[in-house]
């Protein structure tokens, strides 16, 4: 099939889901490299989908999922197998307590619909409270709590939907004297609003450390541990959503960690399963109980699949023998000390945030007026692909392009530096046509 082939095929037969497709014909990929059908390497900065923390074709991952498929994939929803039971425990063993309790899934949004559902059971109330900015999957509940896009045209959705300011320094209205980002005053200010807008039903928060897809905006420090306290005043769960946080990405094992907050509910995903369809919510054994003997329903195809925990667990050993969150952590504070070397030279890049391997820059008209550069962001972007780099830009209303910087926890210094050189001369390129 040719190229102009393939790509007549898509018009006819491919729906479309989101943004344009990327004007490429992948077919392989390995390391930290996708390449194309013209013979073309391409760096991935996002891996995959944000999800493989490993990198791709990993031999571990591949040698794991070829042994599986030989011998046990896929039960009866209702069957159990030693790589389920031993993943539950793996898991438990890098949390902190009371998180013991584990259910395996395959997607980001069954496992935020899966945390939902055991909050309203549990609490017995409806209600859910997220950011404004959030993204947490597509399916019904999940797709009730994402604001940051696809929710035009579709009709109503989950009712007691409520939201949260997302609390981004760079752009947030709440300041104090001293110009100072105010978050407290921001969180009680939204919390005020809940209150008001709540039919007394407040059942969970579900937010993420960092939102990722809200455009790398992370939490101040404090802000998880008042957060968790002003849920527990009205008797909400707090369920922290860590499909692109978890397993290392930040420079720890879970985000939640640098705050000392331990969630209600965890929800895991995408890296869990470094770039396979693995997902799982960890919760505590009250929680559990409390929603077993209240009849907890979530009797899915693939729930509890040896393969997915089979991978899982291979990941969890990769990252344990390979010293991985150490080494995000550290190829983290390099990836700062760059792109804060692209802020203080380029009027254009207007702020820097993020953690450890999930790092972004917000590109803006200039730092004074923070005027988003919606069309810089898309030709910086273009111009990276036809240099060798894949990034990925998240433009939401109100709000600069802010390419997300996520390159697999196995890249190498080399890897990394390469990556940076590129956008940066792509970005000098884009300025000096436009001069």
């Amino acid at each position: 099939m040719t190229a102009d082939t393939m790509w007549a095929d898509v018009e006819r037969h491919v729906v479309r889901y989101g943004a344009s497709f990327t004007p490429r014909i992948i077919e392989s990929a390995s390391g930290s490299y996708v390449h194309d059908s013209d013979g073309g390497t391409l760096l991935d900065f996002t891996s995959g989908q944000m999800s493989a923390v490993l990198g791709h074709s990993h031999p571990d991952i591949v040698r794991a999922v070829s042994q599986s498929v030989a011998s046990l994939d896929h039960l009866f929803s209702g069957m159990l197998s030693r790589p389920v039971v031993d993943l539950a425990k793996r898991l438990s063993a890098t949390l902190p307590d009371p998180l013991t309790k584990t259910l395996l899934l395959t997607t980001g949004a069954e496992s935020n619909e899966a945390a939902l559902k055991m909050a309203k059971l549990y609490t017995g109330k409806y209600e859910v409270v997220s950011f404004d900015r959030s993204w947490h999957g597509m399916t019904s509940g999940a797709a009730a709590a994402t604001f940051s896009a696809g929710r035009h045209g579709y009709g109503p959705t989950m009712p007691g939907s409520l939201t949260l300011p997302t609390p981004n320094a760079y752009r947030s209205p709440f300041c104090r004297p001293d110009g100072s980002y105010d978050w407290e005053a921001e969180l009680a200010y939204g919390f005020a609003l809940v209150d008001q807008q709540s039919t007394g039903s407040l059942a969970a928060c579900l937010v993420e450390p960092i939102l990722s897809s809200g455009g790398i905006i992370d939490l101040p420090p404090g802000y998880l541990a008042r957060l968790k306290e002003m849920c527990a005043e009205r008797g909400m769960l707090l369920i922290l959503d860590e499909a692109q946080t978890g397993l290392g990405r930040t420079g720890q094992m879970y985000a939640f960690e640098r705050d000392g907050v331990t969630p209600d509910l965890l929800t895991l995903s995408k890296t869990l399963g470094a770039g396979l369809p693995v997902a799982a919510v960890v919760t505590s054994a009250e929680i559990e109980q409390v929603c077993r003997d209240r009849g907890f329903l979530f009797f899915t195809t693939h729930v509890s699949d040896p393969l997915a925990a089979t991978v899982a667990l291979t990941v969890l050993d990769v990252i344990e023998r390979d010293g991985l969150v150490e080494r995000s952590a550290k190829l983290g504070a390099q990836l700062t000390e760059r792109l804060l070397g692209l802020r203080d030279t380029y009027e254009v890049v207007g702020d820097v945030r993020g953690r450890g391997l999930l790092q972004g820059i917000e590109l803006v008209q200039d730092k004074e007026s923070k005027t988003p550069a919606d069309a810089l962001g898309q030709a910086v972007t273009a111009a990276c692909l036809d240099r060798g780099l894949h990034l990925n830009i998240v433009q939401l209303p109100g709000m600069g392009g802010i390419f997300r910087i996520a390159p697999p926890l196995t890249a190498t210094e080399d890897e990394l530096h390469a990556g940076i050189d590129i956008l940066t001369d792509a970005l000098k390129a884009v300025l000096a046509a436009r001069s």
